[in-house]
């Protein structure tokens, strides 16, 4: 109780310090909650990465002006379409995340040159249609609405079976026209992704997905995700794997010393990342599966190794990868990227990661550096040209042994010209 005189000296400095304890024990809980607790994003799109040197020699830094630059760039870089292989391989592909799809949800997706509408049932049935309605064609997947198992087309309400895709109500009239239906996809939901199952050839089965990966760990958790957007050809980025010369020319150099010029950067020799790699594919039933094993060392001094991890890396198919990582110092852990071509040359690639609850703020540096890796290839990715016969020695043959095994993707697929009428 205050009698006019000024706080006693130590119950002022009691109260300060209390202050200050409980200031401190809340900013500690946030950032415990956030480093154990909140997965880390980290997305990019190609206006972010790799640009960014042209743009500032125009004097362009944001705005509508940089975006018409880039796509000026992109049209003007050689592409070489008569050598460009089919854009959009017979494989499976993830092309949304489960956790952008809730109970109900409707999304609209555009990739592999097709227009899909996706949308999760309140028992949780993921189901994959044509985006567009016979009747009128409205967007089923812009304003659509789930009723049961079926989308309900936001225009006039006709209703559309999840199962068949037929034509199962249309609110003002007594009858449905014989043969009203729109595409339905075969589609499956796995490890945290919906996908969809493309083919030039619509009667050809699908090779068991589930089957092809290794179970995840019932401990691991998600930790986190990155996004990029490329411009080039899908077949070119799961090429990497088989690149073998590449990781000691781009990828040696310590991730802080960022992803443009890692060999010029003062970080540069913050760490030095020493790769060797090998690649491999498989016969038979699983013919549609490829390997790549990585062992990388994190060299801080001469001969002095501070971090090692070895990987695996099982590709199946055009664009799913399922990577293995092992540590001895951490543990297991785990990376799923998908490959999805949003346009003929524009892949959308996303990284999802996953791992032990403890291993939190550690996959938070992981995501990191993978991050920065990934943008020293799309330094090359966003400005090279597909050369059908490339001219190799005798150390790239598993780009050659890789180009063999990825051509199995390319059966009755539409060639570029076709996908684009480029000189149509």
């Amino acid at each position: 109780m205050s009698n006019g005189y000024p706080e006693a000296p130590d119950k002022a400095v009691y109260k300060n310090a209390v202050v200050l304890t409980l200031f401190v024990v809340i900013l500690t809980t946030i950032l415990f909650y956030w480093m154990f607790y909140v997965p880390f994003n980290w997305t990019k799109h190609m206006n972010d990465v790799s640009y960014s040197e042209v743009l500032k020699s125009e004097n362009l830094s944001s705005g509508a002006h940089k975006r018409d630059a880039i796509n000026r760039l992109r049209k003007a870089r050689k592409i070489g379409s008569k050598e460009l292989p089919p854009p959009f391989p017979n494989g499976w592909y993830g092309i949304l995340e489960s956790s952008n799809l809730k109970p109900g949800g409707v999304k609209y997706v555009s990739c592999l040159g097709e227009h899909f509408v996706v949308y999760r049932t309140e028992t949780n049935e993921v189901f994959i249609l044509d985006a567009y309605c016979p009747h009128l064609g409205a967007n089923l997947g812009i304003g659509g609405r789930v009723v049961g198992d079926s989308i309900e087309c936001p225009f006039h309400q006709w209703r559309f079976g999840g199962t068949d895709g037929k034509c199962k109500h249309i609110p003002y009239s007594t009858s449905v026209p014989q043969g009203s239906k729109v595409r339905k996809w075969t589609s499956q939901e796995f490890n945290d992704f919906i996908f969809v199952w493309y083919h030039a050839d619509t009667t050809e089965k699908p090779w068991d997905l589930v089957a092809s990966v290794n179970k995840m760990n019932n401990d691991f958790v998600f930790h986190g995700r990155n996004e990029f957007y490329v411009n080039c050809h899908i077949q070119e980025i799961p090429e990497n794997g088989a690149d073998l010369a590449h990781f000691g020319a781009i990828h040696n150099e310590s991730i802080f010393a960022g992803s443009l010029t890692p060999k010029t950067s003062m970080l540069s020799r913050f760490g030095y990342h020493l790769w060797a790699a090998s690649w491999s594919s498989s016969k038979g039933p699983d013919k549609h599966i490829a390997e790549v094993t990585l062992s990388h060392k994190l060299e801080i001094f001469k001969n002095l190794y501070c971090f090692q991890m070895d990987v695996s890396g099982k590709q199946i198919g055009p664009s799913y990868v399922n990577l293995a990582l092992y540590s001895p110092t951490l543990g297991h852990f785990r990376i799923l990227q998908t490959i999805t071509p949003v346009e003929p040359l524009m892949q959308k690639v996303v990284h999802r990661f996953y791992g032990p609850r403890w291993m939190g703020p550690l996959m938070k540096i992981f995501i990191f550096g993978e991050s920065v890796m990934f943008e020293r290839d799309m330094n090359m990715w966003n400005h090279k040209v597909y050369r059908k016969n490339p001219l190799l020695v005798k150390e790239d043959m598993s780009l050659k042994q890789f180009r063999l095994w990825f051509a199995q993707f390319y059966e009755n697929s539409k060639s570029y010209p076709e996908v684009t009428n480029v000189g149509w």
